[in-house]
């Protein structure tokens, strides 16, 4: 199957989507995602099975593009006053709702039906945004940041490293931790 195009939907695209979001959503929550099917899911949405096969492909891609949308920040990052803090509070919070059941399930249906990485990429621009806020904000009240990527490597790669394969060490001070060392390994000293 080919990768179909991403575009912003408008009108009746936007309803649809929208509603097939909310029948998956209603659905996970009243049966369990093992009991979902297309049918089930576009009786609830009011629209045909071949609306959704025509939009998303199949089931995993469905999921995948509604776990994407639950993985989109709700806010931007907090401004505690200072790059430290600000990644600090950003990162404790990523990694609690990333290494939630809910978030662990977003994140393996966001990469499972995700055929050419655009889904896994606009996560990925997600936390970056993220960052990039936080170092924008620095940046005008006169700090030193670090480059985006540092901050990406550093902080967000280990963690979805441990939530993806590895089960310990997923308490606030590792975020802490590797906020740190952002600042003892890659920032100038004063």
């Amino acid at each position: 199957m080919s990768p179909r195009p991403s575009v912003r939907p408008g009108g009746r695209s936007a309803r649809v989507q929208q509603s097939v979001h909310t029948a998956v959503r209603e659905l996970q929550a009243e049966r369990g995602r093992p009991d979902l099917t297309v049918p089930l899911i576009a009786a609830r949405a009011g629209v045909t099975p071949s609306t959704i096969y025509r939009r998303w492909g199949d089931l995993k891609e469905l999921l995948s593009d509604v776990a994407v949308e639950r993985l989109r920040p709700e806010a931007p990052p907090a401004d505690l006053g200072s790059l430290r803090e600000d990644l600090e509070h950003w990162a404790v919070s990523f990694l609690e709702e990333m290494s939630s059941p809910a978030g662990r399930c977003y994140i393996r249906d966001a990469l499972a039906g995700d055929p050419d990485g655009s889904n896994a990429g606009q996560c990925s621009a997600y936390a970056i945004e993220a960052v990039e806020t936080i170092l924008a904000r620095a940046a005008q009240r006169g700090e030193h940041v670090p480059p985006t990527d540092a901050v990406m490597d550093h902080v967000v790669a280990p963690m979805m490293y441990r939530i993806l394969f590895r089960q310990g060490l997923l308490d606030p001070q590792y975020a802490r931790d590797l906020v740190a060392t952002v600042f003892y390994r890659l920032m100038p000293l004063p």
